[in-house]
């Protein structure tokens, strides 16, 4: 499981995925979080604003695992 780093108390979900280089742009995030692809601590998330913290695991289907620290 990979290991993200943020500086700040939360971050909303599609801007992880930027953040992380799992997508380029806010448009493929926002299709991935659409699409029922990404789950936030074992759960499907379709809220692209979705506040993220550390701690939680972040798992993009066929993709990636990673936890925010």
């Amino acid at each position: 499981m990979k290991e993200i780093r943020i500086i700040t108390d939360t971050i909303k979900l599609d801007q992880l995925l930027k953040f992380s280089g799992i997508v380029q742009t806010g448009g493929q995030g926002k299709m991935l979080i659409k699409d029922g692809l990404v789950k936030v601590n074992g759960l499907i998330t379709k809220s692209r604003g979705r506040s993220i913290k550390k701690g939680d695991i972040i798992e993009i289907k066929n993709i990636d695992k990673f936890i925010v620290i």
